[in-house]
C-alpha cells in the first residue's frame, strides 16, 4: 500500500523538477535572444552631406571649406 504511495510521489517530484528546469532554460533562452538583439542594432549612419551640414553649423568649418566640400560630396 505505501510503496505505490511513494512511487507515484517520487514519479510526480521527478516530473515537476524537469519542468522547472525546462522552464528556466527557456526563459534563459528568452533574455538572451532580447539582450543580444537590442544590441545588434546600430543607429543610422547620417549622409556625408547632412554631416557637413551639422559641421558647418557648429562652425567647426567656414564658409570656404563647406563649399570646397560640398563641391566635391557632389561630383
Amino acid at each position: 500500500m505505501y510503496g505505490d504511495h511513494f512511487s507515484w510521489m517520487g514519479m510526480g517530484m521527478g516530473m515537476g523538477m524537469w519542468l522547472f528546469w525546462i522552464v528556466l532554460l527557456v526563459i534563459i533562452i528568452v533574455i538572451v535572444k532580447a539582450v543580444t538583439a537590442n544590441a545588434t542594432v546600430s543607429p543610422p549612419k547620417e549622409e556625408p552631406m547632412e554631416i557637413l551640414k551639422s559641421r558647418y553649423a557648429r562652425g567647426d568649418i567656414d564658409d570656404e571649406e563647406f563649399q570646397r566640400r560640398k563641391s566635391e560630396l557632389e561630383k
